[in-house]
């Protein structure tokens, strides 16, 4: 995932019983395969070259790490470490707050939702039966990456699809080809996390 074309999409697949989705770039090109294992008591994400899944590129894995209630490392196919994203504890609860480290283990960028009151309405309506399936067309919540300055790097929005199932990585200003890499490995773990609570 070198020299990324932005916007990256993400589209979940909503035919399977795994929690995985598809990354394309500006020109439709599948840049990864995410696949997240399921009945696992530790998250256990693979991200394969495309969906024939024949070659792995990045493996994330929880972890812990001090004063997050959990993190989760990525590392290359090789199993060096590329950084870690962790959600900032109690900060979470209500609105969502993560802080991506880097492969030296220095905080380096900070990543929150942008409207939390979204993504409430977007669960209580998701409860109700048959409506709940058509919400990804009502709320839309987005989340930013921001820098250690607080400017503003890239985001993350969730865009109007059936079953909220389709999600837009875009890049706010320039940063260099490793870090584009971080944070887009950072937000793949945040929407599977994010998705699954509401």
């Amino acid at each position: 995932m070198k020299n990324l074309s932005f916007p990256i999409k993400f589209v979940f697949n909503v035919s399977s019983f795994a929690n995985d989705f598809t990354a394309t770039d500006a020109s439709g090109q599948t840049v990864a395969y995410v696949k997240q294992k399921m009945f696992k008591l530790k998250e256990d994400i693979s991200i394969f070259e495309n969906e024939s899944k024949t070659k792995l590129n990045f493996k994330i894995k929880a972890d812990k790490w001090i004063d997050f209630s959990t993190a989760y490392s990525f590392t290359d196919a090789e199993g060096q470490e590329l950084g870690k994203i962790a959600r900032k504890g109690w900060a979470s609860i209500w609105k969502a707050k993560y802080e991506l480290i880097d492969q030296n283990k220095n905080l380096q960028y900070h990543i929150r939702e942008e409207n939390a009151w979204v993504k409430v309405f977007d669960s209580m309506l998701g409860e109700i039966p048959v409506l709940g399936m058509f919400t990804g067309y009502l709320f839309n919540p987005s989340y930013i990456v921001t820098d250690l300055e607080g400017k503003n790097v890239t985001r993350l929005k969730k865009e109007a699809s059936f079953f909220g199932r389709k999600f837009e990585v875009s890049k706010l200003t320039d940063i260099d080809v490793d870090d584009e890499q971080r944070i887009t490995l950072g937000l793949m773990m945040m929407i599977l996390l994010e998705r699954r609570r509401g």
